[in-house]
């Protein structure tokens, strides 16, 4: 699970990214899945779009396509959003929740 620092990092990174993915009339199906898996694997972090003549809510759509490929959904803004996993070798380093936290002083 992405933390909220995690998830602002990956939405600085998703903002200027082309959507890759795009949902239309024949919503989320088996192909749909298999290339958005594919994507993820070469990119770690893609845009994907929902077209006007999907018929899936914005939310439900992102939350069902992230849960068919074992991805995380870092941000759903307007008609697209991200998804991320984390690749066998990683090419983005997500800041960490230990290394975030400042000693406090006293």
């Amino acid at each position: 699970m992405l933390t909220g620092k995690q998830k602002r990092f990956l939405r600085g990174l998703g903002h200027p990214l082309k959507a890759v993915i795009t949902i239309g009339k024949g919503e989320i199906n088996e192909s749909l899945v298999r290339e958005t898996t594919e994507a993820l694997a070469a990119h770690e972090l893609i845009k994907v779009k929902i077209l006007e003549s999907c018929l899936l809510d914005r939310y439900e759509a992102a939350a069902e396509l992230a849960g068919s490929c074992g991805a995380e959904v870092a941000q759903v803004l307007g008609r697209t959003f991200l998804l991320y996993k984390k690749a066998d070798k990683p090419t983005l380093e997500l800041p960490s929740e230990k290394a975030a936290k400042k000693p406090s002083r006293k």
